[in-house]
């Protein structure tokens, strides 16, 4: 099975070793996002602000995988505050319907550059 590399700068370009998603077949692998503009590559403000721009970012790379977040059967978020638990769920009504995808939230210490949310998903396109 081959693998294509996904890439698009609609969202933040990759800040290490990593690819913003890989597709191996009808698969599409995600990395994480966190809540960066992927203009000026800096953290926007706020939890909610965050989680929005998370949700964003990983909206691009569905798209440019030939996907939607529609597609998504397991997402995974990142949280430096589970107290913020309760808001994920609100900002992620925007952007998911039922049936919804399998989900694990996690409780963290820190995140890359300071963010308090991230998320990463796989999707099956087709």
């Amino acid at each position: 099975m081959s693998k294509q590399i996904i890439a698009t700068t609609s969202a933040p370009a990759a800040i290490g070793t990593y690819s913003q998603a890989v597709k191996a077949g009808n698969t599409v692998y995600m990395s994480g996002q966190i809540g960066l503009d992927p203009v000026s590559m800096q953290l926007v403000e706020g939890f909610e602000a965050q989680t929005v721009r998370v949700f964003e970012n990983l909206k691009a790379v569905a798209e440019a995988a030939g996907g939607s977040l529609a597609d998504a059967v397991k997402l995974n978020i990142y949280l430096t505050d589970l107290a913020n638990f309760a808001k994920v769920n609100e900002v992620m009504a925007r952007y998911f319907a039922e049936p919804y995808p399998a989900r694990a939230a996690v409780g963290v210490k820190e995140l890359p550059r300071g963010a308090v949310v991230e998320a990463d998903a796989v999707l099956v396109i087709g």
